[in-house]
């Protein structure tokens, strides 16, 4: 009988919960050298995937706020570092060796940098209290490898090869979930518990995790498949909620929160993964439903603006993050996004001056010296083009795959064909698609003379498989 895919992947990723919350106690855990090697596969695992985004302001939101709450706790024996994952689903979800994943889903469907600093906490609570290390050790799995396999399949709802590779996973691991459950509902408590604690050593108000949790709740959903995914990854959301209300209630006599710095709008970010990762119609029809509620939004504004760009309305985009950057001078983010439809349409005065202030920007200096450099490429300033696609190739690789791609158009119109097949050969490799990469790298070895690229371009003709392929963006 065949399992539908829905029932398939709603079970994976209830799985997925069991699989990381559950514990028989503190005393059971594989070692700390175990789980760092366990995560050093769980993560080349994710990693091919294709599913990690790069994107340096949401990132650098995340990481600002994860690092921040972490601060809070006693030594680690792991550092944590926080991940962003393209996915619609209301999702986060703790991984070995203090590896932390947020969805964009996530994101998406949250209200407030208090609602996001909640869930952190909670999936930091996790990683410290080692319930992911208690569980992988319940689970006596074969090997590390093995291990790192079913959980980054599990948890990405892609284990195996197709149905009946996720059926095979499913009905292996689900034998002992009615065992796990009560474990999980320990863990989920004492993760919520520990995450109220470290919100109040901050300035970030703890109402927020249960802000989270109650609007899902309150979600009109109907049967599995529409159940939150964060809900069906951290079980017993009811008695969490009665839990943390009361907990909340005693809580709300102490002292009160200091005054949050101010940082970025959450908006800001919310909109920005709206407009650059999810559906752009709806997308777009969200957020100008929005605005004509809220006109002269800037969050709003932003967001349509990147959402324009993306299906290249230029002119409208223009337009909104023109208003926007009224709305909110000087906001570099924005600044950033209205200075690259500048240089993309041609107008590269108003690029320039746009982009020049930003080459210094620890968060957005990459993305505006790209920028420069197809700047500088469109006006005849090869050199200078050169100079900088080079320098980001050598810093920013994974974040500007193109670079490699411009960079071939460099070589070929300065009759360098060995480079130039080389450079767009990693560019392919960097995307993933390996066939391509695979047929450039070979042209480029007929007459590559540089020593150093010869070297690399042999190394990836030696790595990977060509039936993978990432999808980009």
């Amino acid at each position: 009988m065949k399992i539908p895919r829905s029932a398939v992947k709603a079970l994976s990723v209830l799985l997925a919960g069991f699989i990381l919350a559950a514990a028989p106690g503190p005393a059971s855990a594989i070692s700390i050298p175990e789980e760092k090697k366990l995560a050093d596969k769980f993560m080349e695992q994710i990693h091919n995937q294709g599913r990690l985004l790069d994107d340096p302001v949401v990132l650098h939101f995340i990481r600002t706020l994860g690092k921040d709450l972490a601060s809070k706790l006693p030594p680690q024996p792991f550092d944590f570092t926080f991940y962003l994952i393209y996915d619609k689903t209301f999702n986060a979800f703790a991984g070995p060796g203090a590896n932390i994943f947020i969805h964009t889903g996530l994101l998406t469907s949250l209200n407030s940098t208090h609602e996001l600093a909640g869930i952190l906490a909670h999936e930091i609570a996790h990683a410290a209290s080692r319930h992911v290390s208690q569980s992988i050790d319940r689970a006596q799995l074969v090997s590390i490898g093995s291990m790192a396999g079913v959980l980054a399949g599990v948890l990405l709802g892609s284990t195996g090869s197709g149905e009946a590779g996720q059926a095979l996973t499913v009905g292996s691991l689900a034998a002992g979930q009615s065992n796990m459950l009560a474990f999980t509902r320990e863990n989920e408590t004492e993760a919520d518990q520990k995450a109220v604690l470290y919100l109040r050593k901050t300035c970030y108000d703890p109402n927020g995790l249960l802000d989270s949790l109650t609007e899902m709740r309150e979600a009109d959903y109907q049967g599995v498949e529409g159940i939150p995914d964060y809900f069906k990854t951290h079980p017993g959301t009811g008695n969490r909620i009665a839990h943390l209300s009361a907990l909340l209630a005693d809580q709300d006599a102490v002292d009160p929160l200091p005054a949050c710095p101010k940082t970025t709008d959450y908006n800001m970010i919310k909109y920005r993964v709206l407009a650059l990762y999810t559906t752009t119609k709806t997308a777009r029809k969200k957020m100008e439903t929005l605005l004509a509620e809220s006109p002269g939004d800037p969050a709003l504004l932003y967001g349509l603006g990147l959402a324009y760009t993306r299906i290249n309305r230029r002119e409208a985009a223009i337009a909104h993050l023109q208003e926007a950057l009224v709305q909110q001078p000087g906001d570099p983010a924005i600044q950033m996004a209205l200075g690259g439809v500048y240089a993309v349409d041609g107008q590269y005065r108003q690029a320039r001056e746009l982009l020049m202030p930003l080459t210094d920007d620890p968060v957005l200096g990459p993305a505006a010296v790209y920028s420069l450099a197809r700047v500088k490429m469109d006006t005849g300033d090869i050199a200078g083009a050169q100079a900088d696609f080079t320098r980001l190739v050598a810093t920013h690789a994974k974040t500007f795959p193109r670079a490699y791609y411009h960079l071939a158009d460099l070589m070929s119109r300065q009759g360098q064909t060995g480079a130039s097949h080389y450079y767009l050969g990693v560019y392919y490799h960097e995307i993933r698609d390996l066939e391509n990469a695979r047929r450039q790298l070979k042209k480029s070895l007929e007459t590559l003379t540089d020593e150093t690229l010869r070297k690399d371009a042999e190394k990836r003709l030696g790595k990977g498989d060509p039936k993978k392929k990432r999808k980009t963006r």
